[in-house]
């Protein structure tokens, strides 16, 4: 059976929700600790990334606390220095996604034992996206893209221990981990996302999220 651990991104800085929206109240529990919570089923081991200057007395349910660097993937390379040897599978997950299903650490970690390199989530675009640029300081759209075929992805993302730790070796910055992932040419699939998992950014998506857990 395949060795599985998480690493639960919390390094953000917060400034589009005003403060660190990993650390509020979310229920009867910090929006983090949701999110530690979420990887059990899956994961044997949960480390958790943390901004500099933390409280490391607060583990949050996490077996392994660090602190994270200045930007999400510096982040995730400090996780993975802390994830044991051997481990076959690593989970990356953002603290700001708390409402994330068993069901989706399940698809993507599946996937990973089906033979993809990396799993992602996603959800279909609904509205029609357009790409832009700016002409004499004025913003105008430059083309208009097919929808079907983008999806918006989320975490929950699944990777080979091994293809994550080579992907992340170069130091390279990406949004998320799939793009490095991507860049060495390996398979990353996508499996259902989940419109619930919503990932919480202005203290309006804090509401929504209360009001999810509620129904």
């Amino acid at each position: 059976m395949a060795l599985v651990w998480a690493i639960v991104v919390a390094g953000g800085s917060g400034r589009r929700f005003g403060q660190l929206k990993q650390f509020e109240q979310l229920g009867d529990r910090p929006v983090v600790e949701w999110s530690v919570a979420a990887c059990r089923p899956t994961a044997a081991g949960v480390v958790l990334v943390v901004p500099s200057g933390s409280n490391f007395e607060l583990n949050h349910g996490a077996d392994v606390v660090i602190e994270g660097g200045a930007t999400r993937a510096e982040s995730v390379r400090n996780g993975l220095t802390v994830v044991p040897a051997g481990t076959d599978v690593i989970i990356v997950h953002d603290a700001a996604r708390p409402l994330a299903s068993p069901a989706l650490f399940t698809s993507v970690v599946e996937a990973i034992a089906d033979g993809a390199g990396g799993a992602v989530p996603g959800v279909e675009v609904s509205d029609t996206i357009k790409e832009i640029r700016e002409v004499n300081g004025m913003t105008e759209v430059s083309a208009t893209l097919d929808r079907s075929s983008l999806v918006a992805v989320q975490t929950p993302q699944a990777f080979a221990a091994d293809l994550l730790r080579r992907a992340h070796a170069g130091g390279s910055e990406a949004t998320d981990d799939a793009a490095l992932v991507e860049a060495l040419g390996a398979t990353v699939r996508v499996v259902q996302g989940d419109p619930r998992n919503m990932k919480i950014t202005t203290p309006a998506d804090l509401r929504t999220a209360e009001q999810l857990m509620e129904g």
